[in-house]
């Protein structure tokens, strides 16, 4: 009598494997990360259009800045620590609303975050001249290496790399940014520019969970240990 195996192919049970520990993976840096992105700058996104649209361009400056400054203030009531993403997001756009005010023009508004990006890009490059990759210092806001990690050749071989690959992914944004700025009006380059941005990013998360794990794999790290560290790092 003969029958056949029910039990799951090797090769198929890899590759369940890889998909099921880049989705945990993902989630986790989703749950990390994602209200910060949602705070620091899809709301006032949100906000600048909508106020762009129904009353016009000083309203739509004063509702995106008035949101980033009341998430600060409500954040320092309530003794929270403000996370990096919301320091930058005000930084940035009182800088850009200064500018944008004090010229009389709407583009130095939008200019601005193409400059921005096109500056960390090259700061992404030159952090790998010096001995420094920057993706090193910024690891452990979505992964929680330890000394350890840090220490094997091959973490640092990845985090150097993936230093580069930011620098592309910032680069690009940039440069997508500075097109749809030039062939869009300003109602419709709002919106394009941050689906545009945020899919470049999501390009940029996949194929660095996807060599991380990769890593992670080759050098005996567990990814559900890597995933259930990071959610149990205190939130912010």
């Amino acid at each position: 009598m003969s029958y056949q195996s029910t039990a799951e192919p090797d090769g198929l049970g890899r590759i369940h494997s890889d998909t099921s520990s880049r989705g945990s993976v993902f989630l986790a840096v989703v749950r990390r990360s994602g209200p910060h992105v949602i705070e620091a700058s899809l709301i006032p996104t949100a906000l600048f259009y909508s106020s762009l649209v129904i009353v016009g361009l000083s309203a739509a400056y004063a509702s995106a800045l008035l949101w980033l400054y009341a998430s600060v203030v409500v954040r320092l009531l309530r003794k929270r620590a403000i996370p990096p993403l919301l320091v930058l997001g005000v930084i940035g756009i009182t800088v850009r609303t200064a500018i944008a005010m004090a010229s009389g023009s709407s583009f130095f508004y939008f200019a601005q975050p193409i400059l921005g990006s096109l500056v960390m890009g090259c700061v992404f490059l030159v952090s790998i001249l010096v001995g420094r990759p920057m993706v090193e210092r910024l690891a452990l806001e979505f992964w929680p290496l330890t000394p350890e990690m840090l220490d094997r050749p091959a973490v640092s071989r990845l985090l150097r790399g993936l230093t580069f690959w930011w620098a592309g992914v910032n680069i690009a944004i940039a440069l997508t940014t500075l097109m749809l700025l030039l062939w869009l009006p300003m109602a419709t380059y709002v919106a394009a520019k941050q689906v545009a941005s945020l899919a470049i990013m999501g390009i940029g998360v996949a194929v660095t969970i996807d060599l991380a794990l990769r890593t992670a794999r080759r050098e005996g790290f567990a990814a559900e240990r890597l995933t259930r560290g990071r959610r149990d790092l205190p939130a912010t």
